[in-house]
């Protein structure tokens, strides 16, 4: 039987500006299952950004209920909010987010130290990612001293060292140039499919949208599209664009 990961059910997200209530998200419902691999699309103002800060427990929904794992979490407070996200979910930034007075091996030990995991667990689990992600002659440099690339993997690495049940990533090529991006989407598959991870991808390009398994299209905060992704049939996946 199939696990879920996360279950939104008819989840709404409203701000307020003013006097005006602007809604970015209206009623959605999606499971994302153990092991899948899905891409989160939509033209800019979609909602998928939104979306994605929800699945994250990074914001909290207007109404509706959101599972993690088979928890219900829209009602935790923040500190427990906290906690769930460090250790269920690994997130990976279009801006790498790195601290920049830590070098590779310590940016991606952190958030094992934060949950008070052992050095030697710690020691072993950093020396396998590095592995995982190339960058093991580049343990002792700064993330100045690093590429785009380079700096993007370590942040994947990053968010799968406290072993979270998924990875959620926002635009994660948003700041590199093609042929980074194809391989950055190359080690994403990977993980996928050699390793059996979950990830969960916002993306608006359509060339990184077409390595994932299934497609959630949004539009005016809306699901027009869950499905397979269309693209792997040979028909390429276009993000409509809004009027």
């Amino acid at each position: 039987m199939e696990k879920n990961v996360l279950e939104l059910r008819d989840v709404w997200k409203i701000y307020k500006m003013d006097s005006v209530e602007v809604p970015a998200v209206k009623g959605i419902s999606m499971k994302i299952r153990e092991g899948e691999f899905v891409a989160v699309v939509g033209a800019s103002g979609s909602g998928k950004s939104t979306a994605l800060s929800i699945m994250g427990a990074l914001d909290v929904p207007t109404t509706g209920l959101v599972y993690l794992d088979g928890t219900e979490i829209t009602t935790l407070p923040e500190s427990e909010l906290a906690r769930i996200r460090g250790k269920k979910i690994g997130f990976v930034f279009q801006t790498f987010n790195l601290y920049p007075t830590l070098n590779v091996f310590e940016n991606i030990a952190l958030p094992m130290r934060i949950h008070e995991f052992g050095e030697e667990k710690i020691k072993r689990t950093v020396e396998e990612l590095v592995k995982l992600v190339g960058l093991e002659h580049r343990n002792d440099h700064l993330p100045a001293q690093l590429s785009g690339g380079e700096r993007q993997r370590v942040a994947i690495a990053r968010a799968l060292s406290a072993e979270p049940s998924m990875v959620l990533a926002d635009e994660p090529t948003g700041n590199l140039d093609t042929a980074t991006s194809m391989e950055i989407m190359k080690l994403f598959s990977d993980l996928h499919r050699k390793q059996g991870k979950t990830v969960v991808l916002v993306t608006h390009e359509p060339d990184i949208a077409k390595y994932a398994e299934r497609v959630i299209e949004l539009r005016d905060g809306k699901i027009i599209y869950d499905g397979k992704n269309r693209s792997q049939g040979g028909k390429k996946f276009v993000v409509k664009k809004t009027i």
